[in-house]
């Protein structure tokens, strides 16, 4: 009798597997669709990259900078500056109206995935450059950034440019005069740090802006544990050199250090000593 129950009991899970939608076959619920608002939608497309390696993630980041960036494009043609940035000191500067803007749309974003804004606002001639970027990280390592450039002249808004500085980097942003033939030009350099195996890597960018087009006039890339500074109208990078560290370790010494001087002329930064 306990033989007959035993089996019984068998056959009626057996049943019970078979009527399992996964046993059976059947395919799982789709995704939900991605919320409609827009930092709900960016949190939905940025859950997606986590575990994914910055070579596979175009598809992903793309569409989030497109939400991202098509807002701050309607936000700023609706908000232009309205005064000199140096006017806005009795209100809050335009500048950071547009970095909590962009803020906003990764309200939503949860560690490890984060998103920082670094956004700028400066004169130029009659009009005022905006610039409007963002790094977006979902690992230590995996970082994606993109800088919107945008010209603002009385109520009227345009956007001018877009880059994307160099993979994993973030984004740090400072201002050069450029020499007197190219007077009528906006200069800027794009600086930031990634992680490396033992120290951080510094990579630099100096753009031109002539009213129609960003070119990229100079650059240093993964400078090892590079420090950048400005001086009127001299950068210089303090730096490692990666084999001398080793060494150093190596022999329980400290590694020297090393500062490269570079000076401003008319076809960008030119090498003035390296030491």
């Amino acid at each position: 009798m306990l033989l007959l129950q035993h089996l019984a009991g068998l056959a009626a899970f057996a049943v019970l597997l078979l009527g399992s939608p996964a046993i059976a076959g059947k395919k799982p619920k789709p995704s939900p669709q991605p919320p409609a608002d827009l930092p709900g939608h960016v949190n939905y497309l940025a859950r997606q990259l986590y575990g994914v390696p910055l070579d596979e993630s175009a598809p992903l980041t793309s569409q989030i900078e497109k939400l991202v960036l098509d807002h701050i494009n309607q936000w700023i043609s609706a908000h232009p500056p309205t005064a000199p940035p140096s006017a806005d000191a009795g209100s809050v500067p335009y500048d950071v109206k547009v970095r909590r803007e962009i803020e906003a749309a990764f309200a939503e974003l949860h560690y490890p995935i984060y998103a920082t804004a670094a956004v700028f606002d400066r004169p130029y001639g009659q009009s005022r450059l905006v610039g409007a970027g963002y790094t977006l990280g979902w690992s230590d390592n995996d970082r994606a950034n993109v800088l919107a450039l945008y010209e603002a002249t009385g109520s009227s808004v345009r956007p001018v440019a877009l880059t994307h500085f160099v993979p994993n980097a973030d984004l740090h942003y400072a201002f050069i005069d450029p020499p007197e033939a190219d007077a009528g030009q906006f200069w800027f350099v794009v600086n930031g740090t990634r992680l490396g195996k033992s120290h951080r890597r510094l990579s630099a960018v100096l753009y031109a802006f002539d009213g129609k087009d960003l070119r990229s006039l100079w650059q240093i890339l993964d400078s090892f544990d590079g420090r950048i500074s400005f001086t009127g109208d001299q950068v210089k990078i303090d730096y490692m050199k990666e084999d001398e560290f080793v060494r150093a370790v190596t022999r329980r010494t400290t590694p020297p250090r090393h500062e490269a001087a570079y000076r401003v002329t008319a076809s960008g930064l030119e090498l003035e000593y390296d030491r």
